[in-house]
């Protein structure tokens, strides 16, 4: 039996909002601008998120990089409703990021969220992606798509998040930038931007690195980034955008028990194997650690004929992973088993093709938007013992050696229709993805095979302007998330791959308002429901390997409310409220229906309230960041990660001074020093759930900058 998720307050909200607003509404109310954020997300062209029948929040540059080091997306979007994006205190696993509950369960990196930089994709076809390809240094701003229209971008689109990265523009400057904070971190940029001529350029080269909070990860991370923008027709665009990223020796703290935890939420796990004594924990023993090597280039032209527009786009990049994992002897043992050290070079590429038309129709306006996306990767992937003898965490005998190969086609069309008050939007994508392995380590058995998969996601929605202060809209799609190429890697815990996987497909429907009331306040409220069908679950975690299957059906109910005001006296606020009912519909194996879905808060919230003088040169403001509690089983039946709040505090300062710009911050996170679980690994077998956050820890920095 279901029970009701009880959204009666942010309904009643909507309703207020309408009735409030009704009276008062007037085409030059000066409160108008604070609807003007334009977005690309959602309908592939500029468009003002007022007016776009879909959820989406605006990240802007000064989120970024006020008081922040830019090393982790995830301190930016903490204050986006619907999205939960955690720093795991881990760089070799990277961010976990989910949206509306998609992508929770992710072993490492991003499923179930499509990630795109500067129009090239950060997700590879199979649905996998890399927050850490992101340039923070040089954002512009961060979209954040979620609920329907997400689908429109196909494959493991539970929700979008779009990095766009400034022009470079003006006189050349040069700007460096230092930071430091808590456990050694410590992190170097150097930059230069500006034009001339038709030419514009952005260059950017920093280093991070840490002691880490946990024990065993530390990390360092080189990022290099190019844009160059040109106008080589009248009417004609072209930009070039290149991006490297490297970590050598980026240490894996791993998991711990809640015993563990307890006793010490810096230490690692003991390996009760060792010999030793005292033992070692057991990313010490088998040092743990990942080396990672990333370069992509995308070159887009864009071409206006009138109101038309061509839009070209094509991409290609090389990643290259050698990681050692923590596995016992007894486990690699299994014939079927590939090694604890994992090695792969990955070769991608791509292209996006589409055109926009804009048509009068009907005492409207209509716009199609029609193209195509195709994906390309390939792995060449072996895997080795983690040991040599007596001695662990080298590489050993080789265990694993095939050929991966990814491989996806979708064709899209959008069309949206504006008249008067309303605005209809309508769209389908197509997917074809094709997953081939080629396995030449014939020993264990030959494990080559191919998987098909092929979906179709239309979208609808519609948006009505009640008046120009506020508008209401509901909107419809059909989604699915393929296994990644990982997920399809194990059957249980000794088998091979997993060609039986079926791909995850889900219902989306929203209803939402947008609304701007005095004095310069703006609400955005959304209620949402999925129903899922072969949810992808984890069937075994065990020391880094994760096998998956599909599940029965899910539910996931909830609502989310965002409020931005502009109060007066150089003070402003942020709230953004996300509920999330997130539950197996229907029971499978020793899970009953209504458990809830592991990795998943029911709720969290974020809060802000800051403050900048009358000429912009000092700041400070206070945050507060809070979830419920998280389960990181399916059954519910391990301690879930306890609920938290916790405080933050930054104060910025600026000065201009002839052609010299100087900025300083300093930034204390968790002034209360509470204890809480920042992430969880969901499913892990051992048990090894739980990875702590930090206790109050402290970062400032300083930059300056000359304009020639």
């Amino acid at each position: 039996m279901h029970h009701p998720f009880r959204l009666k307050a942010v309904a009643s909200l909507f309703a207020a909002s309408s009735t409030l607003l009704a009276p008062v509404a007037r085409a030059t109310d000066p409160m108008l601008p604070m609807a003007d954020v334009v977005v690309v997300s959602g309908s592939r062209i500029a468009h003002t998120s007022f007016d776009l029948p879909a959820a989406v929040d605006v990240v802007d540059a000064a989120r970024i990089s006020d008081g922040q080091m830019r090393v982790n997306a995830s301190e930016a979007l903490a204050s986006v409703p619907g999205l939960v994006a955690q720093n795991r205190q881990n760089y070799a696993q990277d961010l976990q990021i989910s949206s509306r509950g998609f992508g929770a369960r992710s072993a490492f990196g991003v499923r179930g969220v499509r990630l795109i930089g500067d129009g090239v994709p950060a997700t590879m076809p199979d649905g996998q992606g890399q927050p850490s390809a992101f340039n923070l240094d040089r954002a512009e701003r961060i979209e954040v798509l979620r609920g329907p229209f997400s689908a429109i971008y196909g494959n493991h689109s539970g929700g979008v998040i779009q990095l766009f990265t400034r022009d470079g523009q003006g006189r050349p400057t040069l700007e460096t930038n230092l930071a430091s904070g808590s456990d050694g971190a410590r992190k170097t940029d150097i930059s230069a931007q500006g034009s001339s001529g038709a030419l514009g350029y952005v260059i950017d080269a920093s280093r991070f690195a840490t002691d880490g909070y946990r024990d065993h990860s530390a990390a360092t991370r080189d990022q290099s980034f190019v844009k160059l923008t040109m106008t080589p027709t009248k009417d004609g665009t072209l930009t070039l955008v290149a991006n490297t990223l490297r970590q050598d020796g980026t240490e894996d703290p791993l998991g711990v028990t809640w015993a563990t935890y307890q006793r010490d939420p810096r230490a690692g796990e003991i390996d009760t194997t060792d010999t030793q004594t005292p033992k070692r924990t057991l990313a010490g023993r088998y040092n743990t650690r990942k080396d990672i090597r990333h370069q992509q280039i995308g070159i887009a032209y864009d071409q206006k004929f009138g109101d038309d527009r061509l839009h070209v786009m094509t991409y290609g990049g090389n990643r290259q992973v050698v990681q050692y994992q923590a596995f016992s002897k007894g486990f690699q043992a299994a014939p079927s088993q590939s090694g604890g050290v994992v090695d792969f070079d990955r070769n991608f590429y791509g292209v996006d093709i589409n055109w926009v038309s804009i048509r009068a129709l009907a005492a409207g306006t209509l716009t199609t938007t029609i193209g195509i996306d195709y994906g390309h990767s390939t792995d060449e992937r072996t895997g080795y013992e983690n040991f040599i003898g007596s001695q662990l965490g080298v590489q050993g005998a080789l265990r694993r050696d095939e050929q991966d190969t990814l491989a996806s086609a979708d064709p899209y069309l959008q069309a949206e229709w504006q008249a008067g008050a309303w605005v209809l939007t309508g769209g389908m994508r197509h997917t074809r993805l094709t997953v081939q392995v080629g396995d030449r380590f014939l020993a264990n058995g030959n494990d080559s095979g191919s998987a098909n998969f092929s979906h179709t996601t239309p979208v609808l929605g519609v948006l009505y302007k009640v008046n120009p202060l506020l508008n209401v809209y509901a909107s419809t799609a059909r989604g699915f998330e393929t296994p990644t190429l990982n997920e399809l890697f194990y059957s249980g815990t000794g088998g091979g791959f997993n060609f039986n996987l079926r791909a995850a497909q889900s219902t989306h429907l929203e209803a939402g308002a947008k609304a701007i009331i005095a004095p310069n306040t703006r609400i955005n409220g959304a209620l949402f429901q999925v129903r899922t069908s072969d949810e992808l679950v984890v069937d075994s975690a065990v020391g880094g390997r994760t096998s998956y299957k599909n599940a029965s059906k899910t539910l996931r109910q909830g609502a989310e409310l965002s409020i931005d005001s502009t109060l007066g006296a150089g003070i402003s606020g942020r709230v953004a409220v996300t509920a999330l009912r997130a539950v197996y519909d229907e029971g499978v194996g020793n899970v009953l229906a209504g458990s809830r879905l592991p990795g998943v808060p029911n709720a969290n919230l974020f809060a802000e309230l800051a403050w900048k003088n009358a000429s912009d040169h000092i700041g400070a403001a206070l945050e507060t960041i809070a979830s419920s509690k998280i389960y990181a089983d399916d059954a519910n039946s391990d301690i879930p990660a306890p609920g938290y709040t916790v405080l933050n505090a930054r104060v910025n300062a600026k000065q201009v001074v002839g052609a010299w710009r100087f900025k300083q911050f300093a930034r204390v996170n968790n002034l209360l020093d509470r204890g809480y679980i920042g992430s969880l690994i969901v499913g892990d077998t051992n048990k090894r759930y739980y990875e702590a956050a930090p206790g109050r820890n402290w970062m400032v920095g300083a930059s300056i900058a000359y304009t020639f």
